[in-house]
């Protein structure tokens, strides 16, 4: 039925790059806010970015303005995050989740969320 999926996650070096990926099944992301949420050991779940896919407005957190990019394949049904310029403190399990609106607090807003996949910075 409803499903996220996340990918895309690895062990990379400071400065390095990633692309993680969120692919949905079972239902069309055209209409929805798309989130990306991270948590990293003993921290709490921080929003990322988002994307409202109804006008195409994208958000990010202060901590990745600059470095992060959000987009969206609408023939994929596929929400992308490109981590650049990557530093040890993006460590951490990598979340994507749907909502009405990009609001990045991990509340009850956000319906659906995916397993998470894992970005691991280090030298």
């Amino acid at each position: 039925q409803v499903q996220l999926v996340e990918s895309g996650g690895g062990l990379v070096q400071p400065g390095g790059s990633l692309r993680l990926s969120c692919a949905a099944s079972g239902f069309s992301l055209d209409y929805y806010a798309i989130g990306w949420f991270r948590q990293a050991p003993g921290k709490e779940r921080e929003g990322v970015s988002c994307i409202n896919s109804r006008d195409g407005n994208t958000y990010y957190a202060d901590r990745v303005k600059g470095r992060f990019t959000i987009s969206r394949d609408k023939a994929k049904n596929t929400v992308y995050l490109q981590l650049n310029s990557l530093k040890f403190e993006d460590t951490a399990v990598y979340y994507c989740a749907t909502a009405v609106y990009c609001r990045l607090v991990p509340t009850g807003e956000w319906n659906h969320w995916g397993q998470g996949t894992q970005v691991t910075v280090s030298s």
